[in-house]
C-alpha cells in the first residue's frame, strides 16, 4: 500500500500512473514545488486550497484537482485532510488539461482511486493491478470541470487588493470602491480588471465569495451565518447563488453521492 509517502519515492516508478495516499492535519501547508510527473489529487475529507502564479483553487471533498507537470504549486490544508492522488507519466492520457483545475469525481472514480492507492508501487504489469489502471485511463480522461479557480492579477496594487477581499469577502464591494481606491476612473479599472483576470469584477467577487465559503461549508458551519457574513441579504440568496454556479445546494453538493448531481457538474465549465 502506497501511503503516506512523499511523491519523490514514488515518481520513479515504472508504472505509467502511481497513486499514492496522505493524511495532513488541519493548518497544514507543503511549500510551493512542483513533480515531474503530473498530479491528480483528490481529496477524501477535507479541504485543499492549492495556490500557483496564476491564483487559487478550492478543493471540496470527493472532488479532484489536475495540477500539470512542472506546475510550481502551494498545497494548504483547511481541516483534516485525507487525500489519494495519481501520478501520470507524459503521454499516458492524450490529453491533460494545460493549466490546474478543478474537476468532479464520480462515485465509480473514487472507488478505482481508493483500490489504486491499496496497490504497491511495483504493482504487476498484468492481471488486476493493470486492469485496474486501465479503467482509471478510460474515467480520468474526460473528468468535469467545475469553476472553483480564482484568478489574482499580476499587477502588484490590484494584486494585493483582491488578497485583501479574501480575507473578508463582500458580495456588495463595488467597481467604485476598488477603483477609487486604486486612483483610476470606472471604465478604466473594468478594462484592467478584466485583462488582468479574464473575468468582469462581479463575475470575480461573485466566485471569490464562493471560493471563500467553501472550507467553512466543509468545517460544518451553518450557511445562515456564512450567507450573512458575506453581505447576502438573506440564506436563501446565497443558496440560489451557489446552485447557479456548482449546480447543487450547499448540502447537495458537499454531500458529492448523488449521481444527479455528477451529471449537472458536467455541464459546468470554468469562467472565462
Amino acid at each position: 500500500m502506497v501511503w503516506n509517502r512523499r511523491v519523490e519515492q514514488v515518481e520513479d516508478a515504472p508504472g505509467d500512473i502511481v497513486a499514492l495516499g496522505n493524511e495532513y492535519a488541519d493548518g497544514h501547508v507543503i511549500a510551493p514545488h512542483s513533480h515531474r510527473r503530473t498530479q491528480l489529487l483528490c481529496a477524501t475529507s477535507g479541504a485543499v486550497m492549492v495556490t500557483t502564479r496564476h491564483g487559487t483553487w478550492v478543493l471540496p471533498p470527493q472532488r479532484g484537482i489536475w495540477i500539470p507537470a512542472g506546475t510550481v504549486h502551494q498545497v494548504r490544508m483547511l481541516g483534516h485532510v485525507r487525500s489519494n492522488s495519481l501520478f501520470l507519466k507524459a503521454d499516458t492520457l492524450e490529453a491533460v488539461p494545460a493549466a490546474c483545475c478543478v474537476v468532479g469525481l464520480s462515485a465509480f472514480m473514487r472507488a478505482l482511486l481508493a483500490e489504486a492507492v491499496a496497490l504497491p508501487v511495483d504493482h504487476d504489469s498484468n492481471g488486476r493491478a493493470e486492469a485496474l489502471m486501465g479503467l482509471i485511463r478510460y474515467e480520468i480522461a474526460d473528468l468535469p470541470v467545475v469553476p472553483l479557480f480564482l484568478p489574482i492579477p499580476v499587477h502588484e496594487a490590484l494584486a494585493r487588493r483582491c488578497r485583501t477581499f479574501l480575507v473578508s469577502p463582500s458580495i456588495h464591494q463595488t467597481i467604485e470602491t476598488w477603483s477609487k481606491g486604486l486612483g483610476m476612473s470606472r471604465r478604466s479599472f473594468t478594462r484592467m480588471f478584466r485583462r488582468e483576470t479574464g473575468m468582469s469584477f462581479m463575475s470575480w467577487r461573485q466566485q471569490a465569495c464562493l471560493v471563500a465559503a467553501l472550507p467553512r461549508l466543509v468545517a460544518g458551519e451553518r450557511v445562515t451565518l456564512i450567507a450573512m457574513d458575506l453581505g447576502y441579504d438573506n440564506p436563501a440568496a446565497f443558496t440560489a447563488m451557489f446552485r447557479k454556479m456548482l449546480g447543487a445546494s450547499p448540502r447537495s453538493y458537499l454531500a458529492g453521492r448523488d449521481r444527479e448531481l455528477f451529471t449537472a457538474a458536467k455541464r459546468i465549465s470554468s469562467p472565462s
